[in-house]
């Protein structure tokens, strides 16, 4: 897969892309990821890539040429194929976004910094994401998660029996309670069914805590999620036992 990311500021996607998971896919071959410089395709000595917003207002406005540049760069080589708009307005990112970008051959994000980007960069690209109702500087730390989220779910990248799909959320539902040694913490036990070697006993315990972890924390999920017949037996068990404790009190 490859991945551009369209930014003022590429000094910032140093680190994380050199370490961790990232690093491991890149020096694999995995995942290619170029960072792109917008100031490289911007007219001029001072290469000026913002200018005041047409009927006034604060801030700066990022240009649409050098944008539009950079991705007709891209694609003249056979890239950006895909290419998504980090900004306020876009659609919530989710797991089930990230796993359709991750089947995206080659994929482009453009980071928008200051007051944003003219709206006439949005007619160029397909799609446009926002990682969450608040407000950050720029694209560049939402375009790390992205790069974040989708390289996980490219084949190879996450070793291991597993992999991607026991994270919160690959199934539409929050991970299940880990432990690790040692088996006594400050007298804090680790649950016995994990220590049965039972596997059968340890999924069902796995799954049944992940079901009531995401109907406490994340009841919207619920509805979303890939729920099987026994799954739906817990929850209404769960619910029982929720009601009676109402009637209790």
């Amino acid at each position: 897969m490859i991945i551009d990311v369209l930014t003022l500021f590429p000094e910032m996607f140093t680190g994380p892309f050199a370490s961790s998971m990232i690093g491991r896919a890149r020096e694999r071959g995995l995942v290619e990821i170029s960072l792109v410089n917008i100031r490289d395709y911007a007219p001029g000595k001072h290469r000026t890539v913002d200018d005041a917003p047409y009927g006034g207002g604060s801030g700066m406005v990022m240009q649409p040429g050098p944008i539009w540049q950079a991705l007709d760069s891209l694609r003249a080589r056979g890239r950006a194929e895909t290419v998504v708009l980090l900004c306020p307005q876009g659609v919530r990112f989710d797991q089930e976004l990230a796993r359709a970008l991750a089947n995206t051959p080659t994929l482009a994000l453009i980071c928008g910094h200051y007051e944003g980007v003219d709206e006439r960069v949005r007619e160029t690209v397909d799609l446009e994401v926002s990682v969450g109702d608040f407000v950050v500087t720029g694209g560049e730390i939402p375009a790390m998660l992205v790069v974040d989220a989708v390289c996980r779910l490219i084949p190879g990248v996450l070793g291991g029996p597993g992999g991607a799909e026991d994270d919160s959320f690959a199934s539409g539902l929050l991970e299940y309670p880990q432990y690790t040694r040692p088996r006594n913490f400050r007298g804090l036990e680790v649950p016995e069914v994990l220590l049965s070697g039972h596997h059968q006993r340890i999924a069902r315990w796995r799954r049944q805590e992940a079901l009531v972890r995401t109907l406490v924390r994340r009841p919207e999920l619920i509805d979303r999620a890939q729920l099987e017949p026994e799954d739906r037996e817990v929850l209404r068990a769960l619910a029982r036992r929720l009601q009676a404790l109402d009637l209790d009190s």
